[in-house]
């Protein structure tokens, strides 16, 4: 009787312990976003310790992102069919023990088997976790939820820019992965204490599509290996097209093992709902603006205005706080403006931000400008994420869930890709004329994307 009420409780989203489930989650997201830009700043010190080529330190990043990209679905689906708790449970895990491995290399090869241990890791944690925060809340509650979901992935980012600068010039960089370690056992003790049961849909359980997962795997992981390369080696280059090639025609056979499969991955009308497909467009767009803009403020403070990685973490406070405050804000308001009118308002406030940059290089500009900038791309995540997820019923929870990281994974790829290659004149000779051109595509795209985002997010529905 007590277990059949704690369920019911679970499933009606107001289990009191939901808030501090949703609080050790959102530590263990933060560290996954963290960990991206916390390890770039650090880079160059491990390059110089391990004596690692141009090549290599290029992979300490892609073997992460592209692991953690390329793994998302199979993640998701394996929440939907296993349950979402043991998920969690094996994905923070196994990117804790990721984090040991790389922070005890002594070499590249150890380096990068541990990053890739860690993108195995963020793969299941990530979609599973925010499956667990789906349904444990509903109607505006879950919108909060999601907005302190946001708040924490988006502040994460520039937060990891300041962290790895005082790691790298303090204890060193091997700490960037100790640091999770303390983290990720607190959490994984703590999680069962907290979080209710939650059980998976009655019924036998489907067997997972090994075929499917190999494809979209492959495939994902090829598109984000030619979005990450292609800011450098052009699109001409053979490897690039080889990628983008590669990607066409295992997406290609993925699309025709989901109709074919007699327990497909993912049901591939998932991305013909329009609320689904709404949302996957925002969370594209948001997360392109978000790396953009930390791409070209880092090399901005740095490169062109002098500051150091100190200094240049110091700048980006702002920046996360705003994305953090606007994340929140949007939480408490989507509710009453609605995921249409409150997404446009966001893009116009990012288009608004990043013109100033565009217009006045200087490192004011850009710390106030990105900074309001940052307050509507921090909404962008909650209108994103309670678009796409609002009305997905719990047994897809965990590949919506799925769906929705791997876009954004792909936002951040195009962003870097995109403006890298229009501020090639200011990366490579100096100067900031490609800086304001970059800002100023940025602001433009957001802009473009304003205007489509009333056409694209549906009205909420009437209550009748």
């Amino acid at each position: 009787m007590a277990t059949t009420r704690t369920q019911a409780v679970a499933r009606e989203g107001v289990d009191p312990k939901r808030w501090l489930a949703l609080a050790l989650l959102g530590v263990a997201q933060f560290m996954l976003i963290l960990d991206v830009t916390v390890v770039a700043i650090a880079l160059p010190q491990m390059s110089a310790d391990l004596d690692l080529s141009r090549e290599a330190a290029t992979w300490v990043v892609a073997a992460y992102t592209l692991t953690f990209g390329g793994l998302m679905l199979l993640g998701g689906r394996s929440a939907d069919l296993f349950g979402s708790k043991p998920i969690v449970y094996a994905g923070l895990l196994t990117f804790t023990a990721g984090s040991l491995l790389a922070g005890v290399a002594d070499n590249g090869t150890a380096l990068l088997a541990g990053r890739v241990a860690q993108g195995l890791g963020a793969a299941m944690l990530s979609p599973a976790a925010l499956a667990v925060v789906v349904r444990l809340f509903s109607g505006d509650e879950r919108n909060r939820a999601l907005g302190i979901w946001s708040a924490l992935g988006g502040g994460g980012a520039a937060v990891g820019v300041l962290l790895g600068g005082l790691i790298t010039a303090g204890p060193g960089w091997p700490w960037v992965f100790f640091l999770n370690i303390p983290l990720g056992l607190f959490v994984l003790a703590a999680l069962p204490r907290v979080l209710p049961p939650l059980p998976r849909a009655a019924g036998p359980r489907p067997a997972l599509d090994i075929l499917g997962a190999l494809l979209v795997t492959g495939a994902t992981g090829s598109a984000i290996y030619a979005l990450t390369t292609v800011g450098e080696a052009g699109w001409a280059d053979a490897q690039t097209l080889l990628a983008v090639v590669a990607a066409v025609v295992l997406y290609l056979l993925f699309g025709w093992r989901q109709k074919t499969a007699a327990s497909p991955l993912m049901d591939l009308g998932l991305l013909t709902r329009r609320p689904v497909a709404a949302g996957v467009f925002v969370i594209l767009i948001a997360t392109a603006l978000r790396v953009a803009v930390f791409f070209l403020g880092t090399f901005f403070f740095q490169q062109s205005a002098g500051h150091g990685p100190l200094a240049t973490g110091a700048l980006f406070l702002p920046i996360a706080v705003a994305t953090m405050a606007g994340a929140s804000l949007a939480g408490r308001l989507i509710a009453r403006l609605g995921a249409r009118a409150l997404g446009a308002l966001g893009m116009v406030i990012a288009a608004a931000g990043l013109l100033v940059p565009a217009i006045w290089p200087h490192t004011a500009a850009i710390t106030l400008g990105v900074s309001f900038g940052a307050l509507g791309i921090g909404a962008l995540f909650v209108v994103a994420s309670a678009t796409a997820l609002g009305q997905i019923g719990p047994e897809e929870a965990g590949i919506a869930s799925g769906l929705l990281s791997t876009f954004h994974e792909f936002g951040a790829s195009i962003g870097v890709a995109t403006v890298s290659s229009i501020a090639a004149l200011s990366l490579v000779a100096g100067g900031d004329t490609g800086f304001q051109q970059a800002f100023g595509f940025a602001a433009g795209a957001a802009a473009v994307a304003a205007a489509v985002s009333l056409i694209a997010v549906p009205r909420p529905p009437r209550i009748t």
